[in-house]
């Protein structure tokens, strides 16, 4: 399943006002209902300098990449990850899992 990327910052601050919060302990999750599946990733300086900023993007990326299917309806999607002495693929797609998992019960009520 194909996803598009959030780029716009009125995108950006529409789904960081009007959007819900889920978390994991690894991440944030913001969403927004949509008519397709996007994505944004805010990785803030606290994380580090560009190169380790960059990596962490890349893996978030994989990470929704491989967890998509869980995702019942589409959103709009913001990932803010939380900062840490390590960064995994594993803890990222574990962590989005479970924010995919409270964010289709707050979609069924």
């Amino acid at each position: 399943m194909n996803y598009l990327k959030i780029k716009k910052n009125s995108d950006f601050q529409k789904i960081f006002n009007r959007g819900k919060r889920v978390f994991s302990p690894c991440i944030t999750l913001l969403y927004f209902p949509s008519k397709n599946i996007g994505i944004g990733i805010a990785v803030s300086k606290k994380h580090g300098k560009a190169v380790k900023r960059n990596r962490i993007k890349r893996l978030l990326r994989a990470a929704f990449a491989n967890t998509l299917s869980a995702l019942e309806k589409p959103y709009n999607v913001i990932i803010i990850p939380k900062v840490a002495e390590e960064y995994s693929l594993k803890n990222f797609e574990k962590g989005l899992l479970s924010c995919f998992k409270k964010v289709n019960e707050c979609g069924k009520n």
